[in-house]
């Protein structure tokens, strides 16, 4: 694992530390009436520095249809900007989790829809191994690129401080960009 990463949400400025890293996780929407408005300005940051880029929505309880129209509605999509699913409420079952993510790959085709959650969710709630187009992986242990998992995984989350800090499992960033505009194959 040689690519690093960071994770933004409303708590981070418009302009934030980019050295270091080869993509970012941007927070842009939460149920259907939240929308940090950071995002807009993060992504300029992100794309100024050439990182990869990839959008989240941390899903509440509600209908899936009218979570993913809200997030979607709030994007302009570029080649390989990757769409993530932050599965963290206790409330939303595995089966909910697994239509979100079904609907955003149908709705935004050619982009990878991927689902975050932490080591919890992962081993104690989830019910089908569905992650989409990949898992991202929140488990704080220091351990970079060691999530104490056995299923596969893209990403993975290992320490929220001084912000929250990720590696990719990818060689470089080429082969990230690669994987996140390959086209996606609806399962």
């Amino acid at each position: 694992m040689t690519i690093k990463g960071i994770d933004v949400s409303a708590f981070q400025p418009e302009k934030y530390r980019t050295a270091g890293s080869d993509f970012v996780f941007i927070k842009i929407t939460e149920g259907t009436s939240f929308t940090n408005k950071n995002w807009v300005a993060q992504r300029k940051t992100a794309r100024d520095a050439g990182l990869v880029t990839g959008f989240y929505h941390f899903g509440r309880p509600g209908p899936v249809s009218d979570q993913v129209d809200f997030f979607l509605s709030k994007i302009n999509l570029a080649a390989g900007d990757i769409l993530v699913l932050d599965w963290e409420d206790a409330r939303l079952s595995s089966a909910w989790k697994d239509s979100w993510l079904k609907e955003a790959r149908q709705r935004a085709v050619g982009h990878k829809v991927i689902l975050y959650c932490n080591r919890d969710f992962w081993l104690h709630r989830d019910q089908s191994g569905f992650a989409g187009d990949g898992l991202w992986i929140a488990q704080y242990n220091g351990q970079p690129g060691n999530p104490d998992i056995r299923a596969p995984w893209v990403f993975h989350q290992f320490t929220d401080h001084p912000i929250d800090t990720n590696v990719g499992n990818f060689k470089d960033k080429a082969a990230l960009k690669q994987w996140s505009s390959s086209l996606v194959q609806l399962t």
